[in-house]
């Protein structure tokens, strides 16, 4: 049982922000959950039992789980203030395309750029590239990201952008899945997808 696994898997429900999962691998003593009070509490209860029994068949004590609801005017700090996007730019040049993406993060923004080849086959790489330049960024430099692949897909007839992101924690290596719905356009979907993967991990990269 995948401790870190379950605990992103859950953060996928929309009303939570952030899951701090006790325990070892044969046992689940607290789940800590942070959340948005869109939801009654005991109906969150159950969407967690729910998803952790249908991904992992890890069945889940009621009683281990403390729900904390923060409304949204109120989440910010709380949830770590997990960057958003500020604009996204693409600027071709014959055969070259270069992407420039700024988010924005504690009352800052910070930009990362990309440059490669114009090649349609290419474009979400190049944008999920610069994304991550603007994550390192706003991080100040200290946490190196790679992006490992990005692709557009379908679920169910509907246009989705996945990411996989490598970074580091001490001598291990991390690989994380991002994911999000084309709502506008493609570009934004990927930096949204690059966000999905690294976001969770922002509190502890920041923290001290």
């Amino acid at each position: 049982m995948d401790l870190r696994q379950i605990e992103e898997t859950l953060c996928r429900l929309p009303e939570i922000d952030a899951v701090r999962i006790v325990g070892d691998r044969n046992h689940i003593t607290e789940i800590h959950v942070l959340a948005s009070p869109s939801k009654p509490a005991k109906q969150l209860v159950r969407d967690i039992q729910s998803l952790a029994m249908a991904r992992f068949g890890v069945g889940i004590d009621r009683k281990t789980v403390s729900v904390v609801q923060i409304a949204p005017e109120q989440r910010g700090t709380a949830a770590g203030e997990r960057p958003i996007i500020a604009s996204v730019i693409e600027t071709p040049s014959g055969s070259k395309l270069a992407a420039t993406v700024t988010l924005a993060w504690r009352g800052m923004k910070f930009e990362g750029a990309a440059t490669g080849p114009s090649a349609q086959s290419a474009r979400l790489r190049i944008i999920g590239e610069a994304a991550l330049h603007a994550l390192e960024e706003a991080l100040g430099g200290g946490q190196p990201f790679a992006l490992e692949a990005v692709s557009l897909t379908h679920l169910a007839s509907r246009p989705l952008v996945l990411a996989q992101v490598v970074s580091m924690s001490g001598p291990k290596e991390e690989v994380a899945i991002g994911s999000a719905l084309v709502r506008s356009d493609e570009p934004e979907a990927t930096v949204r997808a690059v966000l999905d993967a690294v976001n969770r991990r922002i509190p502890s990269l920041t923290r001290g």
